[in-house]
C-alpha cells in the first residue's frame, strides 16, 4: 500500500507530462470517466457536497479501519478532480488523511487553473473527505473504548 505522498507523487509526475492545460483539463475528463460510476442508493441529499456548484455525491465507507471514499459529479472536470482526490487520499487511515498535507493540488496548478466556485468546490470536497476521516476517528475510539 503506498503511503498518500506517494501517491501524491505519482499525480503530480502525470501531470508533468503535459505543458498544455487543454491537455490536463483532458487529464482530468478522462479521469473523471474513468471512475465506477457510483451506486444510485449513494446519490442521496445527505452525500451531497455543500459549496461545489455542481453537484458532487461522496459515499465513505471504514472498511478494516481504513476509509474508502466513492464519489460522483455530474460535471466531467469535477468527477475528474474528485477521482483525483480519491486516488490520493481513499483507503488510507482517518489518522493518515487528517495528517496529510495535500501538497499535489498546487504542485499540478489546479487552484490556479479553476475558477473561483470550482476552486471553492474543490476545497468543500477536501473539507467534507477530513469530516469524514473525523467521524471515523471518533467511531474508532469509541469502539475501543467499549
Amino acid at each position: 500500500m503506498k503511503t498518500i505522498n506517494e501517491l501524491q507523487d505519482e499525480v503530480i509526475e502525470e501531470f508533468s507530462d503535459f505543458d498544455d492545460w487543454m491537455d490536463k483539463y483532458q487529464l482530468l475528463i478522462d479521469l473523471g470517466n474513468d471512475q465506477q460510476p457510483l451506486d444510485p442508493k449513494y446519490k442521496t441529499e445527505q452525500n451531497l457536497i455543500d459549496g461545489c456548484q455542481s453537484r458532487v455525491w461522496l459515499q465513505a465507507d471504514l472498511v478494516d479501519g481504513k476509509v474508502v471514499f466513492q464519489a460522483e459529479s455530474d460535471a466531467l472536470i469535477v468527477k475528474g478532480i474528485i477521482s483525483l482526490l480519491i486516488q490520493v487520499v481513499s483507503g488510507h487511515t482517518p489518522d493518515e488523511i487528517l495528517n496529510a498535507d495535500l501538497y499535489f493540488i498546487d504542485k499540478i496548478g489546479l487552484k490556479e487553473h479553476l475558477s473561483p466556485t470550482r476552486s471553492n468546490g474543490l476545497l468543500a470536497m477536501v473539507k467534507q473527505m477530513r469530516m469524514y476521516a473525523l467521524a471515523f476517528k471518533a467511531k474508532m475510539e469509541e469502539e475501543k473504548q467499549a
